[in-house]
């Protein structure tokens, strides 16, 4: 068995640069629309942060399943793992795309950044908390999250190679060693940047659970960025001999198991806080709880939780690719609209204008949605670039003839 019956397909090249077209078209149209209708750099500052951890869920997504799909040992887990290794890489450009936001945007995006807009005992806990949160900390602690994430995708691709060109089966092993504690390590740390970048958006807020919810909404994104890519590539060889209906289904049992959970966190969070009733707290959702952040929020519930579940629940959806793709389609699309939720009240409540209370224009959500899509082009084409790089699945790892006898079965069954 050699790495060349597995070769990326050549159209994959011509993906890349569509995504990388279609990325610069949305970069255009973002800067035109900050500069036209915002007040230039705050404003293109507040898109980017939305979009920048949309991207970096994204890869931090792909990273944990390729933790979990070491320690696990299933047959999804080996037919995705370059995708997941691929995905990983990307958190080189977001760590390059990071640097902009903590040099330059942090004063327009973090209110604790200008601590003279407060008074009075908001102004008290944000001199308490200065000491963490000003620029030289938070640059120095994303820093420490990005060379975390860096190291463990570095040592798992590593191995990964190792052991397609060696045949070296240790490579494996110690990749299952690190994947117990490193997803530990991953999981404190996207924690931890959860707090600096999205909660800390509000000093005055806070809630224990919150880095939970964000580490869970990393997984349903990347999962449903890899049902989609996964579909495209079924559809051509090499891949179209090996994905069967049984991966996806596999997979759609997954992305149910995540959207289950981020609702038991959502809600738990919400429960806990509420019940509470603490001044510090409540606020955050009473903000959300009026104007057009009310509708997006039973947006959130209808379509990040309650129809998917229920679609999910099918078993013939799952074992049709196509349908599956529009759930996944569906998810992206939420956690976008999840991310909006949680940051844009923040930033524009920090200007004390209307779109805190009441929700933004519609040039606003052209700004955010250019935003998303112009990064998306440049972490589409680092990823497709990546994936490009080697065989499509590790041709040397002990699974692969199991799954491949799974799949011919399948093919003779279906025939």
């Amino acid at each position: 068995m050699t790495n060349n019956n597995y070769t990326p397909p050549a159209d994959l090249g011509r993906v890349q640069n569509i995504a990388i077209g279609v990325g610069l078209i949305g970069v255009i149209v973002w800067i035109i629309v900050a500069v036209t209708f915002g007040d230039g750099k705050d404003t293109f500052f507040h898109s980017y942060l939305v979009a920048f951890v949309f991207w970096t869920s994204a890869a931090l997504g792909c990273l944990g399943f390729l933790m979990i799909q070491y320690l696990v040992g299933a047959s999804w887990g080996l037919l995705i793992r370059r995708q997941l290794e691929a995905g990983a890489h990307t958190l080189w450009l977001m760590f390059i795309l990071f640097l902009p936001i903590a040099t330059i945007g942090l004063k327009g995006l973090y209110g604790w950044m200008r601590p003279d807009e407060f008074e009075g005992e908001a102004r008290r806990l944000i001199d308490h908390k200065a000491v963490g949160l000003n620029q030289p900390p938070f640059l120095i602690r994303g820093v420490i999250y990005f060379a975390i994430w860096l190291i463990l995708a570095a040592c798992l691709r590593k191995w990964s190679r190792q052991q397609d060109e060696n045949r070296d089966m240790g490579a494996m092993q110690r990749s299952q060693t690190l994947s117990g504690p490193g997803f530990l390590i991953y999981a404190m740390a996207l924690t931890f940047a959860a707090i600096d970048w999205v909660m800390s958006l509000d000093a005055e807020w806070y809630s224990t659970i919150f880095g939970l919810v964000m580490l869970i909404g990393t997984g349903i994104l990347a999962l449903a960025l890899l049902i989609t890519i996964g579909v495209y590539l079924s559809g051509h060889d090499p891949m179209a001999r090996v994905y069967q209906s049984k991966h996806f289904h596999d997979q759609g049992k997954l992305l149910l198991t995540v959207i289950m959970v981020w609702a038991y966190f959502s809600f738990s969070q919400l429960l806990i806080i509420w019940s509470g009733n603490l001044p510090e707290e409540t606020p955050w959702y009473l903000q959300r709880f009026t104007g057009q952040w009310r509708w997006m929020g039973v947006g959130l519930i209808l379509l990040n939780f309650a129809l998917p579940f229920l679609l999910l629940l099918s078993r013939d959806l799952k074992h049709n690719r196509r349908r599956l793709m529009g759930v996944a389609w569906l998810l992206i699309a939420m956690r976008f609209v999840d991310l909006l939720w949680l940051i844009a009240p923040a930033i524009e409540g920090g200007r004390g204008g209307e779109a805190a209370r009441n929700g933004l224009p519609v040039t606003s959500y052209i700004n955010y949605t250019a935003a998303v899509i112009g990064l998306g082009g440049l972490w589409l084409g680092w990823f497709f670039y990546q994936l490009r790089q080697r065989a499509l699945v590790p041709y040397n790892d002990p699974q692969l003839d199991e799954v491949l006898v799974r799949s011919e079965h399948a093919l003779s069954f279906e025939g």
